[in-house]
């Protein structure tokens, strides 16, 4: 697994920009460095697979919300091939929508096999 403070981050950060970059193919390329071959993608909203598959869900947020960034906000846990980390979108003019967080699997090779993203912070009892 790829080690916290330095290849995870770096994976981490490259996953993000694939959610941030404006540029289409610049945001594929992104996903592609970031994700293994078949990687799935799930959230409330929609379950995906393959670098082409979420690059067209992204083009469809980015459609909707032109501009927005999707920012790590937090540091990232991890321990036996999963991580997770908190995340914020912020829209085009800086209105940050209520923060996230995701689950990630990462493969041996240290790329991203899975992820689940959750919209919202824990709900208390």
């Amino acid at each position: 697994m790829a080690e916290v403070d330095g290849p995870l981050d770096a994976l981490i950060d490259t996953y993000c920009l694939g959610w941030s970059d404006p540029d289409p193919a610049r945001r594929r390329e992104f996903l592609g460095a970031a994700l293994a071959a078949g990687a799935t993608y799930t959230d409330p909203t929609v379950h995906v697979a393959g670098v082409e598959e979420l690059a067209a869900h992204i083009d469809g947020v980015f459609a909707q919300q032109p501009g927005m960034r999707v920012l790590r906000v937090s540091q990232i846990d991890a321990h036996h091939g999963m991580a997770r980390f908190g995340w914020r979108l912020v829209q085009a003019d800086g209105t940050a929508l209520p923060d996230g967080v995701d689950f990630v699997e990462v493969s041996p090779e240290g790329r991203i096999r899975r992820i689940v993203g959750f919209f919202g912070g824990m709900r208390s009892i």
